[in-house]
């Protein structure tokens, strides 16, 4: 009788913890500056871009892509190249601005042009600040192209993906190249040092109420529904959270929406 009752709950306790394994990452995250596609699509400045608009910060898929929208099922609209992406005016050396709207332990951030990836930071695990900032070298290419952000998530098989599109000096133009074919790992002269401990990112400072009006600050607890004004515009918050400097209404269209 013993075996009959056991055998059943053993069963269950397997079936749980499979689901718990098969869980995704709940952390979301993207590039905010430069902007990315998902960020120009969420300010408004593309449009036809689907429900990315609402969820810059969402374009999760397994890792090892080499699309925009990380080969998955949804926002195909950022693999479309002819689309007019508008494209960011930077030199050599770019500094890569993420806004992570829920943290997660990392692996690694990796920088791709076309099937070459031209930086790596490994944080070995470590969990990220709110923001996360890396200085790029594209290595003395110039003109027009797209850059593919990776952030590869520890713990799970996911990772997520930006593509920024940028313009190096001038000369030609070409059209972006989003979605380059897997090329092997580079060897490990490609590689740039790792980047600044996490726990050195900046991280929020609660306030003791939620804000419900007036000028944006950082370091204020805003609730979902809250207004704001900042550089003379108005922004309704879209997700509870603290501000901090960087999360700037305009910066983080997944946080405010433009009124």
């Amino acid at each position: 009788m013993r075996k009959r009752i056991i055998t059943p709950a053993l069963s269950t306790l397997a079936i749980v913890a499979s689901l718990l394994v098969a869980t995704p990452a709940h952390a979301h995250g993207y590039v905010s500056s430069p902007a990315s596609r998902q960020a120009m699509c969420a300010q408004g400045k593309v449009t036809g871009c689907g429900d990315i608009v609402w969820e810059p910060q969402s374009v999760e898929a397994p890792k090892g892509s080499m699309q925009c929208n990380g080969g998955g099922s949804r926002f195909s609209e950022l693999n479309d190249n002819s689309k007019n992406w508008p494209a960011t005016a930077v030199t050599d050396n770019v500094t890569f601005t993420w806004v992570l709207t829920a943290r997660h332990r990392t692996s690694t951030w990796e920088y791709f042009v076309g099937s070459t990836r031209i930086a790596v930071f490994d944080d070995g695990g470590a969990q990220p600040g709110a923001t996360v900032v890396h200085n790029v070298s594209l290595g003395g290419r110039t003109g027009r192209f797209t850059v593919l952000a990776r952030w590869n998530v520890y713990d799970t098989v996911n990772a997520f993906y930006s593509c920024v599109d940028v313009q190096v000096g001038s000369g030609p133009s070409p059209s972006p190249s989003a979605s380059p074919s897997p090329s092997p790992s580079p060897s490990p002269s490609a590689s740039p040092s790792p980047s600044p401990s996490p726990s050195k990112s900046a991280s929020p400072s609660p306030s003791t109420s939620p804000s419900t009006g007036g000028t944006w600050a950082a370091g204020t607890a805003y609730a979902v529904g809250a207004t704001v004004t900042y550089g003379g515009l108005t922004y309704r918050c879209r997700q509870a959270h603290t501000a901090i400097a960087g999360w700037e209404p305009p910066n983080v269209p997944a946080l405010w929406q433009l009124v």
